[in-house]
């Protein structure tokens, strides 16, 4: 629930367009009056310009105390899921407050506008609004302005009330299979804790420095004194498995339609690895690698990065294959590419001796641009799963996660 409170400093009072309208108009009939003799002409004219500036002088006395705050609901969302603004406004003065007019920006919309009526002095008022979050990426909200007006609508004075707010929208997450438990070839993926310390109820593997989103209770006082900094009892805990998520951001492999539905998997395979206790890994063939971590807030940097990468012309698939071989890290690899790039297939093969699961995920042309003609065959290695028009991602995956057999397998789609 991410909020912004604030008030600021009232703009002087100054004429709308109406207000500009009826100035004119009272000189032209006061010019008029004089020049023909008028005198009712003369009257209405005086009276015209009395109305403008009493309504001026009315809006730079009127002193209010407002209170903002605005709060989003929630603090992290999906692409597709509602996320709501909730204004609050709150009067301290002493005296009721005339109509508000509202308006907060939004990022690639028009923003919002919304109307107050008059508050009574210590009253409280809510307004709300929902963001548009079909795609993911980050939304800016704000600055707000409050705007007060006379009657009349002649005369016009504005507050930035309060500054601006971001929501990252995280990509579309389809609930989908984690990987099954895989033969890992890194020594420290499979490795049970062989120095346990202490007795059972008590014991702990080893000490190691806080980490954002661990547990406080596990804190050791003792060698957080003698280090420092803050220390951790890490437990003894299953063997983590590993997943590593590849990502294709090279310009000339994808399309803007096909991108979306690849770093839609990749957040669904990272979420679901997650889930079922991974160590997980994201990297992308601009060269962007996050390293393997274990807690919700490694979890959502990731989802993060997938919610503002874009397509780069820079970015090497080699560069990335490349560091896969030198970090290696064993468990499960899973590269999310679309159908541009499968000639590119046959260079993965020495990376297969590397992970103890290998799972190509490939978007063929039908599953962003309608039926059309399927790609070729493809080189083999590890698990396959084409996504089709016929075939979406999430029953596809699931359907290829069913077996633990890590021979190649071709789920979904033209063979």
């Amino acid at each position: 629930m991410a909020r912004r409170t604030g008030i600021g400093r009232w703009s002087m009072a100054s004429l709308g367009r109406e207000g500009w309208v009826a100035a004119i108009a009272a000189a032209l009939l006061l010019l008029a009056g004089r020049i023909l003799g008028v005198f009712e002409l003369v009257v209405f004219g005086a009276a015209l310009a009395a109305l403008v500036a009493a309504a001026l002088t009315r809006l730079a006395l009127m002193r209010l105390q407002l209170g903002v705050r605005r709060t989003l609901t929630p603090p992290r969302v999906n692409a597709g899921q509602p996320a709501r603004v909730e204004l609050i406004l709150s009067n301290s003065a002493l005296r009721r407050t005339p109509v508000l007019q509202l308006r907060d920006a939004v990022t690639g919309t028009r923003g919002a506008n919304l109307l107050v009526s008059p508050l009574p002095a210590g009253a409280t008022a809510r307004a709300a609004y929902l963001l548009p979050t079909a795609k993911r990426g980050k939304l800016s909200v704000g600055p707000l302005t409050i705007e007060l007006t006379d009657p009349f609508g002649l005369t016009r004075s504005r507050i930035d009330a309060v500054g601006r707010s971001e929501l990252i929208v995280f990509p579309k997450i389809d609930r989908i299979k984690p990987i099954p438990t895989a033969a890992s070839h890194d020594p420290q993926a499979t490795a049970r804790q062989p120095n346990a310390l202490g007795r059972a109820g008590d014991d702990f593997y080893a000490l190691r420095p806080y980490q954002v989103g661990d547990d406080l209770r596990r804190v050791h006082w003792p060698a957080t004194a003698h280090a420092d900094e803050l220390m951790i009892r890490q437990h003894e805990m299953p063997w983590q498995e590993r997943t590593t998520v590849v990502l294709d951001v090279r310009t000339y492999s994808q399309t803007p339609e096909s991108f979306e539905l690849c770093v839609s998997a990749a957040a669904s395979v990272l979420h679901a690895a997650f889930r079922g206790g991974d160590q997980i890994r994201l990297i992308t063939t601009a060269g962007a690698d996050s390293g393997f971590g274990l807690a919700r807030a490694h979890l959502d940097a990731c989802l993060e990065r997938l919610a503002l990468v874009s397509l780069d012309q820079d970015a090497s698939l080699q560069r990335s294959v490349d560091v896969l071989r030198r970090t290696g890290g064993g468990g499960s690899l899973v590269l999310v590419i679309a159908a541009a790039a499968a000639g590119d297939l046959g260079r993965l093969g020495p990376l297969r001796q590397h992970y103890g699961k290998f799972i190509t995920v490939l978007f063929e042309p039908s599953s962003w641009d309608g039926p059309v003609t399927e790609g070729t065959a493809l080189p083999m290695a590890g698990t396959m799963v084409r996504v089709t028009d016929d075939n979406p991602f999430a029953r596809t995956w699931d359907r290829a996660m069913q077996t633990s057999d890590t021979s190649p397998l071709v789920a979904g789609g033209a063979r």
